[in-house]
């Protein structure tokens, strides 16, 4: 029996999502590792984000597809790659 059409998504939609899941997932992982390398010790946080970043990378690759507008998780992604990157461009500016 086909699904009900009614909760599909576009296919424009569909895009939005891969896209967030894929680059803003990416963006949002890097960020929050930069910021978290501002007050941890690079040693040992080395080996920390190299486990931690796939697994945080794969759930908001998931969470991307479980939003309903692929617009908003986009917003959402960026907004918070946003907050995250901007101590660390502050730091690098002053």
């Amino acid at each position: 029996m086909p699904a009900n059409t009614k909760y599909l998504s576009s296919p424009f939609q569909k895009f939005l999502k891969l896209t967030a899941g894929l680059i803003g997932g990416y963006l949002v992982t890097t960020s929050l590792h930069l910021f978290l390398g501002l007050w941890l010790a690079p040693q040992s946080f080395l080996v920390t984000m190299a486990f931690s970043s796939f697994i945080i990378w794969a759930s908001l690759f998931v969470v991307a597809f479980l939003a309903k507008n692929g617009w908003k998780i986009w917003g959402v992604y960026l907004l918070i790659s946003l907050v995250f990157f901007s101590p660390f461009a502050y730091q690098l500016l002053f």
